[in-house]
């Protein structure tokens, strides 16, 4: 059974979403608070979080990053605030998906089905051959490790898909529409930019390994996209 953890300061929402997503058979625990809402989350392995922007103790915003630092469990951000500056800006935290209140609760379970369904494994990882070197980055497919001078680098799910996905395909340019196609796939509802957010992330993780010099680099080809640049040996 799929766990849920739903943070928002109006109870009542609490306990309508509750109720919705108990019936479709989803496991859920509420908490009203910013602070409840990081102690829910260190405590409990949640499938899924649906997170108020605005809260008490520590936003919305203040949680989705705290997050992002070590997990890509998906995140549905709620607000009052219908503003498509807002909704980019959840989205660029690492929210996956943005609704904004009142919301039906019905389009809510929906969102959550989705969301959860394009965090499946959408192939199965190579078992010969499947271990990928590119001067001191070397990424293992079979283990979902990536690994830097010989040193474990831990990457969300998402980032080391996207990492692998590009490290497939040396000096092919791919656009943001094609990388949300390939790596969230085909029903991800959200902003494109998402992929910039996702690549200042592996920038800033493997940065030692892909400064200048280095036997790779993921470039940006303006007013096109991303690839993964294999320097000539």
């Amino acid at each position: 059974m799929k766990k849920i953890l739903v943070v928002d300061d109006d109870v009542h929402i609490c306990k309508i979403t509750k109720l919705y997503l108990e019936k479709h058979g989803y496991e859920v625990e509420t908490v009203y608070d910013g602070l409840q809402a990081v102690g829910a989350y260190e405590r409990g392995r949640h499938d899924l979080i649906v997170l108020d922007l605005m809260l008490p103790g520590l936003d919305g915003r203040s949680i989705c990053h705290t997050i992002r630092e070590t997990s890509d469990v998906p995140i549905i951000m709620l607000t009052a605030k219908g503003e498509v500056g807002d909704r980019i800006g959840g989205l660029q935290l690492g929210a996956d998906d943005y609704m904004v209140k009142p919301f039906d609760p019905n389009e809510l379970v929906a969102r959550t089905e989705s969301v959860l369904r394009r965090m499946l494994p959408r192939s199965v990882p190579e078992r010969n051959g499947g271990v990928r070197k590119y001067g001191t980055l070397r990424i293992d497919e079979t283990a979902y490790q990536v690994y830097l001078r010989g040193e474990p680098v831990n990457l969300p799910r998402r980032e080391f898909e996207l990492l692998l996905f590009l490290a497939k395909h040396p000096n092919q340019v791919f656009s943001r529409e094609d990388l949300i196609t390939k790596v969230w796939g085909w029903d991800f509802d959200g902003e494109d930019r998402v992929v910039d957010l996702y690549v200042k992330r592996l920038r800033h993780k493997l940065a030692d390994a892909s400064g200048s010099g280095s036997a790779w680099r993921i470039r940006t080809i303006w007013g096109v996209g991303y690839k993964f640049e294999v320097s000539a040996t």
